[in-house]
């Protein structure tokens, strides 16, 4: 039996670059870039249009590349702010999103979009599920010919509904070829190019017939933008892989829930993240060095001065490691914020075999375990909650484990594990002669220093206050000197514990503070003795 718990997806350090190589086409595009000129650095957010109202830029260091620092040097990015900095402690981007290829499928070792837990339904969805007692329905109507419903006149025009709404997948299906990996950026932002797309479109109908077909295909851009959360720059067609020219012709190439940080890295200037740069203390307030509001500091000695500091460092490491983190240290409603959370224990594992022994049993594989139905065992089995199939491969099947078992399990070998989920297999299937695998990867999340853990979760029901807390910058609101320590993660957001949104959501919401106080200010927080020079002046067209 041959064990693989190096098999990687590829070294992200190399493959990186490469992906992200910005397409060029021979072609002058139609459509114009109207994001920040990089070699004329501003900030123009007050009137993108008015040039009387671009500031220098603040320096703003970000702790961590995962969701949460890259959302928020994109964002700050695409505000104009370029003067920034990305400390990530590993070679690779994404944090708790890490893809892996095993076999004929690629395996989610963290966060994943067919994870149960994972999804975190639309606000307004949340709103209506949580009324009590709910509302009854609409009355059911007949159907009568045509989609789409005028909200006075009726039924719209039976023709021009079809091929609006044929129009419309077109046009998606464009956009998901134009903004894969590699994509360019001279094409604008993804909802931009769609309602341009759109307005070329319109012109083809004969005029009775512009307005519904307007109504339906812009209907239609706002529905997909209201599934996002209005954020279109995740709906990029990255994450069912890139396209790959081949003497065949094109082949899309899987990579993984990974693919989704390609929208965000390409928003970010280039050189501002700093791989395996792991964060040895930040000295902020009264510990001020070399005049600078903040300083970070780096294992190998590199020192990086700011104006802000966010940092997106998750909750196993900032219970564990924030007193010597942070100087001076956290204050006291921090520290108590930090400790009425936990961070959960979990981890995956990937197993594949020659050939899917799961059809020579009783069909597909897919069990599911509670904490009593597996107390007879006496191993770190004891806390696997599913074995399945992974979806789409005919060679892989996946377990969860989950408790201080999960933790257990990080400290054996590949071998053992194979054997002992290999064991437990054959005792649920009732069939003595399931294989062992012929390679296996793994997380360890929990012994991994630089997270501690899977996710965040409140266990004392606090109604969200203390993840908003854990969200105050400091020095906090009521202090007179401008916010410098800033915080964002899963874990500063309520209600989206674990997820991805939540992630996302807190590095914009520091980016947007960052932003704000750039405005307030006039450019870096600096003291009022000190005059702000402003930097060239530029003409930046927000989307």
């Amino acid at each position: 039996m041959k064990i693989l718990s190096g098999y990687n997806i590829v070294n992200i350090t190399k493959l990186w670059p490469r992906i992200l190589t910005r397409w060029k086409s021979d072609k002058t595009s139609a459509l114009f870039d109207c994001g920040p000129d990089l070699q004329d650095r501003g900030l123009c957010a007050v009137d993108p249009c008015d040039p009387e109202k671009c500031y220098a830029e603040p320096r703003v260091v970000i702790i961590g590349a995962g969701m949460a620092g890259l959302s928020a040097a994109a964002r700050l990015g695409q505000r104009g702010i370029t003067n920034l900095v990305v400390l990530e402690a590993y070679e690779r981007p994404g944090g708790r999103i890490h893809s892996c290829w095993i076999g004929d499928v690629v395996a989610e070792l963290g966060a994943g979009v067919d994870d149960p837990d994972y999804c975190s339904p639309h606000p307004v969805y949340t709103m209506s599920a949580k009324e009590r007692p709910p509302r009854p329905g609409l009355p059911g109507v007949e159907h009568s010919r045509g989609l789409f419903e005028r909200v006075v006149t009726g039924k719209m025009s039976f023709p021009s509904t079809i091929t609006a709404y044929y129009k419309f997948r077109q046009i998606e299906e464009e956009a998901s070829k134009i903004f894969c990996l590699g994509g360019s950026k001279q094409h604008g932002s993804l909802i931009n190019f769609m309602s341009l797309r759109i307005q070329q479109e319109l012109h083809e109908y004969p005029e009775d017939q512009q307005h519904d077909a307007a109504r339906i295909m812009f209907g239609l851009a706002h529905m997909l933008s209201a599934r996002c959360g209005d954020d279109t720059a995740m709906l990029y067609g990255d994450h069912s892989g890139c396209y790959m020219n081949m003497p065949g012709g094109d082949v899309r190439v899987p990579l993984g829930l990974v693919a989704s940080l390609a929208p965000l890295l390409r928003q970010i200037p280039e050189g501002a993240i700093r791989y395996c740069k792991p964060v040895n203390c930040v000295y902020w307030g009264t510990c001020q060095k070399s005049g600078c509001r903040a300083t970070v500091c780096t294992t190998d000695g590199e020192e990086f001065p700011a104006d802000y500091v966010i940092s997106t460092v998750s909750m196993g490491v900032l219970a564990t490691n924030s007193s010597k983190m942070f100087c001076p240290a956290l204050p006291s409603s921090k520290i108590d914020a930090i400790r009425c959370l936990r961070f959960g224990y979990v981890n995956k594992i990937y197993m594949e075999y020659c050939q899917p022994f799961w059809l020579w049993n009783k069909g597909d594989i897919n069990f599911k375990y509670t904490s009593d139905s597996l107390m007879s065992r006496t191993d770190w089995t004891r806390g696997i909650r599913s074995i399945r199939a992974v979806p789409n491969s005919k060679h892989v099947i996946s377990a969860m484990v989950v408790g201080k078992e999960a933790w257990i399990m990080e400290g054996l070998c590949d071998k053992d594990v194979a054997e002992s989920v290999t064991d437990l297999l054959r005792a649920s299937s009732g069939n003595s002669y399931i294989p062992y695998p012929v390679s296996l990867i793994r997380s360890h999340w929990v012994s991994d220093p630089y997270f501690r853990g899977a996710y965040s979760y409140d266990c004392n029901c606090t109604d969200g206050d203390t993840q908003r807390a854990l969200a105050c910058p400091l020095p906090g609101p009521g202090d007179s000197i401008p916010p410098i320590l800033l915080f964002a993660g899963e874990a500063t957001v309520p209600g989206y514990f674990a997820t991805l949104e939540g992630a996302k959501i807190s590095g914009v919401r520091e980016a947007e503070r960052v932003i704000q106080l750039t405005l307030r200010f006039k450019g870096p927080p600096l003291p009022a003795t000190q005059s702000v020079k402003p930097k060239n002046n530029v003409k930046y067209c927000e989307n």
